[in-house]
């Protein structure tokens, strides 16, 4: 992998000054749309403004942090020092929605010290890109001051506008929740934690999630987030909706009075702002990755992005269970040590997905509820050693499995459910990778499901946070690859540790299963395309063919159309896609099948063609190597007819053009199965109009003759 394409650094100027002076510090992206400046109250306070296209988004905003037997780290101040930075570089990502990244942004850093008996030192530094701009705090080495036990970090958002808000409530424990528009006038994150009653949730203040997305009047579009979340607590936002400010709230423990334990010298994460005038920039926007640092396990060859199917779908419809001894019904155990005959990972099972993914052009095969513990693995105390992560099932076989797996070319996708039980998890961690190892499975499913153990830790405190980063950097010394449910949020540290491959962190198509709610309506996913997806990689699980299943569960369904699952392929983006649907209902229905046998997952380029936050978006990738273009477009719960243009396809190249997309009377819910396949001709000077249909959508695939 090359890092270092491009490369230009230049001191700019370097000085040093008093807070007397009121001296405005200021730094502009390379296309001079956003501008921030930086000064110091007459208390010595510090504080930004930022300016997008001359006008202010963010107007005076402080920061401060609150110790334990500490002071106040807020005001009385002095700025000793100033410097700005610029860098152009291209890096390349070893797998990813691009091959070339352009990294292009100017730098400032403010060095402050206290005027008062403390004389504590901070740093302050700002990366201003033309998407957006991201800065954090240096606690630099110095003497008399060795460990910081963070109480609160306040950091200000001081925002102009009453902007359209697209959120989820600052959870400490999960991210699960459908998405709220709202003014940001009008959160009001406690009313829908009383609201949906979930019992895995903890929301203590009137907060938000990131990345939280919002719309202005004037077309500006803002998503607040974090990058290069290490070692620290994750970031919420705490809501004045009165004075529409937002202030970070940091994670916290039951278990200390302070939310974040470091030693000096220490960096925090990066507060990120992606500052665009429409909403297909935001997509498109590296800020979040760029923000990490360069790879630091170096060659990642050994992971291979691919397609997969498994034994997973099946257990959330009830057919089948994780626990060799578990009811159909999930609620009693019959004798442990026998098959109540309904267990879903069984050797002869897992064949009949091995050979499915071989004869249609998919790479892997995962297998949940393969190993024993699952008698007790979620809302017992003493969960806390139930599994080991290498003992299997007596009807599992993972020798002959893993064989015949091999002799079809096809990857066994390993799964570590923790049960949150997360000392057993970092004891065993290595026995369980070794194993992984042994058998040349390079890619594991991790998940968190349940309260924390040790008790008093939550999901996206400090503690959870180094648990999920540290078993990625551990899986990387046995070349495995993570893909975390129940995760920590993305933040780039994809960059920086490319097994970090995807993970979960929404409410996913699983919920279409079960869920008392009837599951993710047609918003969800228009939504999702703005918010969570700016983060990171997401394991979604699309391409659900048997939209009602009604001969599973009465109640519910997967409320879009067939052929907006197919678009999701295209649409939210993973190096690893699930075919996640029974095999029966492919085999049933071999033209659709055929997107998913032909969609890549690895691309050379990505272009977000349109689209309108929590509405529709249209996106097209081309695949890496093949050169193949495919695009895929989905809407919320109303008809539209877009337009396409293709002048992005290479020149004098002809395709072989498939199009995928709802019937004439299709819709999400009275006929989600109709969909219209055809055979057209398309070239770089095409246009085509396409009808999304309600929660529908469309896939083409365009693969050179």
């Amino acid at each position: 992998m090359k890092f270092h394409l491009l490369k230009t650094l230049a001191i700019l100027f370097l000085f040093s000054c008093s807070n007397e002076d009121n001296l405005v510090v200021e730094s502009e992206s390379p296309n001079n749309a956003i501008k921030v400046n930086f000064s110091l109250n007459n208390q010595g306070r510090p504080y930004y403004v930022i300016h997008f296209k001359n006008s202010v988004i963010v107007d005076t905003s402080y920061m401060a942090f609150e110790f334990k037997d500490s002071k106040l780290l807020t005001d009385n101040f002095k700025i000793l020092r100033t410097s700005k930075t610029s860098l152009n570089e291209t890096w390349q990502m070893p797998w990813g929605e691009q091959i070339d990244v352009v990294n292009n942004y100017n730098q400032l850093k403010i060095e402050l010290q206290e005027i008062s008996d403390l004389k504590r030192k901070l740093n302050i530094v700002f990366k201003v890109y033309d998407d957006g701009i991201g800065f954090r705090y240096e606690f630099p080495e110095q003497e008399g001051w060795t460990e910081a036990l963070i109480k609160e970090e306040h950091t200000e958002f001081n925002l102009t506008e009453d902007y359209k808000t697209f959120w989820i409530p600052g959870d400490w424990d999960i991210y699960e929740h459908l998405y709220s528009t709202t003014e940001l006038s009008e959160i009001d994150a406690k009313a829908y934690a009383e609201h949906v009653n979930l019992a895995q949730t903890y929301i203590p203040e009137n907060a938000v999630n990131t990345p939280v997305t919002m719309v202005g009047k004037n077309g500006i579009h803002l998503s607040f987030h974090e990058a290069a979340l290490v070692n620290y607590s994750g970031m919420t936002l705490k809501v004045d909706t009165e004075n529409l400010n937002l202030k970070s709230e940091l994670v916290g423990s039951e278990n200390t009075d302070y939310k974040v334990k470091r030693s000096l010298p220490f960096n925090t994460p990066w507060r990120t702002i992606q500052i665009t005038d429409n909403a297909p920039d935001l997509i498109a926007s590296n800020l979040i990755v760029n923000l990490n640092e360069p790879n630091k396990i170096g060659d990642v060859s050994w992971f291979t992005p691919m397609k997969y199917t498994g034994v997973w779908w099946e257990m959330h419809l009830g057919k089948s269970s994780w626990d060799y001894g578990m009811t159909q019904d999930m609620n009693t155990w019959t004798d442990p040590g026998k098959s109540n005959g309904t267990h879903g990972a069984t050797t002869e099972n897992v064949k009949r997905f091995i050979d499915f993914s071989a004869n249609n052009n998919i790479g892997g095969v995962l297998v949940e509820g393969w190993n024993t513990g699952w008698e007790h693995w979620i809302g017992f105390e003493e969960r806390e050693g139930v599994f080991d992560f290498v003992t299997p099932y007596p009807d599992y076989d993972i020798d002959e499995v893993t064989r015949y797996a091999k002799e079809k070319d096809v990857e066994i996708i390993m799964h570590h459910e923790t049960s949150a039980a997360t000392e057993t998890y970092e004891k065993r961690r290595d026995t369980a990778y070794a194993l992984m190892q042994k058998y040349g499975m390079h890619a594991v499913k991790s998940g968190y499901v349940g309260k924390i153990l040790p008790k008093g830790e939550y999901h996206h405190g400090q503690y959870m946070v180094n648990q999920y980063n540290n078993a990625a950097i551990k899986a990387a010394e046995y070349e495995v690859a993570v893909n975390a449910h129940e995760p920590i949020k993305a933040t780039g540290l994809r960059r920086t540790y490319p097994n970090i491959i995807s993970r979960e962190g929404l409410r996913g198509q699983e919920f279409n299963a079960w869920a008392e709610d009837g599951g993710n309506p047609p918003e969800h996913l228009p939504i999702v395309a703005f918010t969570r997806m700016l983060a990171g990689p997401i394991d979604f699980t699309p391409g659900i063919f048997n939209i009602k299943f009604d001969e599973y569960k009465q109640n519910n369904q997967v409320n879009t159309t067939l052929a907006q699952q197919l678009a999701l392929y295209v649409v939210i983006y993973s190096p690893i896609q699930m075919a996640a649907d029974l095999v029966e209902h492919y085999e049933a229905n071999p033209e659709p099948l055929q997107f998913i046998r032909d969609v890549g997952v690895d691309w050379e380029k990505s272009l977000v063609l349109n689209g309108e936050v929590g509405d529709y978006v249209t996106i097209a990738r081309k695949e890496r190597e093949t050169g193949n273009w495919f695009v895929g477009g989905i809407t919320d719960e109303n008809s539209r007819e877009i337009e396409l243009n293709f002048d992005f396809l290479d020149e004098s190249e002809n395709y072989k053009v498939i199009i995928y997309k709802d019937g004439e009377n299709a819709h999400w819910n009275d006929n989600p199965l109709d969909i219209d396949i055809q055979t057209i001709e398309i070239d770089k000077n095409s246009t085509l109009n396409v009808k999304l249909a309600e929660g529908g959508g469309f896939a083409i695939s365009l693969k050179k003759k």
